[in-house]
């Protein structure tokens, strides 16, 4: 038989855990035809000795709802070997919205995930309002890697109710009829299920909750039955953390999925210091699975290394980003700014200030003893010794002069962590066993938000390098590490058509050198609409990543190639697989 493409003698990780063992895939018409010892010709052939040959990513959390429009490269993701990309996450989104609420939505998003407005309203063509008509928006679109979405409760929230939605005003009984039947509408022509989110730092940008932040537990499950009517899906959502753990509003969540049937994947996050909360989340995780239906079955997310924010005079925070001194410089372009940061009577001021009224989010950039600066080998689990605040120690200056001289090196483009939680003990170890378990997956990434703080969407090659290769304790196997990047988020989502190396699956693969996979550190591009600027971050070791069947990657060059689809709803294991 002639093929599409053959990968000759690779190390095959299947997806599923399973050994890996040498051998061949080979790809017709943008699935995989044959494995194992194949053979016949193809139009190309590529040598895989000594390399991993592996299924695609499936990253369960991003925001690629506006990039995902204005764009057809959804990178960092696809950079990491990402080829489904989950968008519509904690609530937040695009549709359904009317023209009279562009405005309330971009203030959204724009406080919620860190997009500017002008990049919104610049790239955004708002040719929809309905959700069907986003998901149309979405279908005609060219892009590298597939992506599926969740209907997202604030745009839905504000779509019905209006203003009084917008200010969290309680849904009468035509309200949550119409939430129902939209959402039944949503999961019927595509949506993989519903996001939500009651995190208390979720706020817009002029300052107020979000939409769905109070919304009460009748609206959640009117719904989740929505979604029940509709076929089926999965339900996402943030607790609010940082305000009292997971009780008891991620519990109300719980025993409303139960009750109608619907499986539930939430935001979990491990403190760095204080009374750990995660133990009482996956308790509540432990209850709500022992008593599960087989429609019913309750994931935590989290990332493999620590939730934080970078920070840096370019971009959206820094510790002194809400100090009226500095503001007084802010607009400055940076080599002007940093030379007026070098004279000593502008330094004195600046330290000698207090700050003003800001984005919560904002305050975290003086959390000293949880930043570390990021040069180019990014360490992701670093070094307590090399925090600002055990540096400004040692030489027995103040946290802030520290910070603020370091924010000066490589002449004002230094870049800090700020890893505000995952590093309890000061290492990634609980967050190394909570992986282990079978209620635990992988998430977190934010790919498509937080433009200017956040480059997570790097974890995936951050996890199969550090977790699989250069860390002593804790290890998973390479075999197990493909599994949590691929069939076990490919399962959460309902998508069984993909993360696994089988014959009738689709041939979204990875070719790896995995003794060559490294992070380069984050960059900042200026390729957003209307000039925006956005933190980008590459890798070496990705020898090709192919959608469908097609290469969208080659030793970390992307090609023409633009396979990438929309995924409508859930998707059944094939048959012959």
């Amino acid at each position: 038989m002639t093929y599409d493409l053959l990968i000759r003698s690779g190390t095959i990780v299947d997806g599923l855990g399973g050994e890996p063992y040498v051998g061949d895939v080979a790809v017709h018409d943008g699935v995989i035809a044959a494995v194992g010892a194949v053979d016949g010709d193809a139009a190309r052939e590529i040598d895989a000795t000594g390399l991993l040959v592996t299924p695609g990513f499936v990253d369960l959390h991003t925001h690629y709802d506006g990039q995902a429009i204005w764009s057809d490269r959804l990178t960092p993701s696809s950079a990491h070997g990402v080829t489904t990309a989950v968008m519509g996450n904690c609530g937040v989104g695009f549709a359904p919205c009317r023209k009279e609420d562009h405005e309330v939505l971009v203030d959204v998003m724009a406080g919620v995930e860190d997009i500017p407005g002008v990049v919104m309203t610049d790239g955004l063509p708002w040719t929809w309002e309905s959700f069907p008509e986003y998901m149309d928006a979405l279908d005609a679109g060219k892009r590298d890697i597939d992506v599926a979405v969740y209907l997202p409760h604030s745009p839905l929230r504000v779509y019905v109710m209006g203003q009084r939605g917008a200010d969290r005003a309680p849904a009468t009984a035509q309200d949550l009829a119409k939430m129902r039947a939209l959402a039944k509408e949503a999961i019927e022509i595509g949506a993989l299920g519903f996001a939500s989110s009651r995190l208390a730092i979720h706020k817009t940008e002029s300052g107020a909750q979000i939409p769905s932040y109070d919304a009460a537990r009748g609206e959640i499950e009117e719904i989740a039955r929505g979604v029940v009517d509709g076929g089926g899906g999965l339900l996402q959502f943030v607790p609010d953390i940082p305000a009292g753990g997971y009780q008891p509003v991620l519990q109300t969540v719980f025993d409303v999925a139960e009750e109608v049937g619907l499986p539930v994947t939430f935001t979990l996050v491990v403190a760095n210091t204080g009374e750990p909360t995660w133990p009482d989340a996956i308790t509540m995780v432990e209850k709500a699975n022992s008593r599960a239906t087989a429609g019913s079955v309750v994931t935590a997310q989290l990332l493999p290394r620590p939730i934080g924010l970078i920070i840096g005079l370019q971009l959206t925070a820094n510790p002194f980003v809400l100090y009226p001194s500095y503001r007084e410089i802010a607009h400055l372009p940076l080599a002007e700014r940093v030379a007026e940061m070098r004279k000593p009577e502008v330094r004195a001021r600046i330290l000698a200030d207090k700050p003003g009224d800001g984005h919560p989010i904002l305050y975290v950039a003086q959390a000293w003893d949880w930043i570390f600066p990021l040069d180019d080998d990014p360490q992701y689990e670093p070094d307590p010794s090399t925090s600002i605040g055990a540096r400004a120690r040692a030489r027995g200056v103040s946290p802030m002069e520290e910070a603020y001289d370091r924010l000066l090196d490589n002449e004002g483009q230094a870049m800090l962590l700020v890893a505000t939680s995952n590093l309890e003990n000061n290492s990634l170890d609980t967050v190394g066993q909570l992986l282990h378990r079978e209620d635990v997956v992988l998430g977190l990434g934010d790919g498509g938000a937080h433009y200017g703080m956040i480059c997570d969407a790097s974890y995936s090659t951050f996890f199969l390098a550090h977790w699989a290769r250069d860390r002593k304790s804790g290890q998973f196997t390479v075999a197990e590490a493909i599994r949590e990047l691929t069939s076990v988020p490919a399962r959460v989502a309902g998508l069984g058509d993909r993360g696994r190396i089988a014959t009738g699956y689709k041939a979204d693969l990875n070719i790896i050198d995995h003794a060559a996979l490294r992070l380069h550190k984050p960059v900042i591009t200026y390729d957003l609409p209307a000039g925006g600027r956005r933190l980008d971050q590459s890798a070496e070791g990705y020898i090709a990543t192919l959608v469908s069947g097609q290469i969208i990657a080659e030793n970390g060059v992307p090609t023409p190639a633009r396979p990438g689809k929309l995924v409508r709803g859930r998707k059944p294991a094939p048959v012959s697989g």
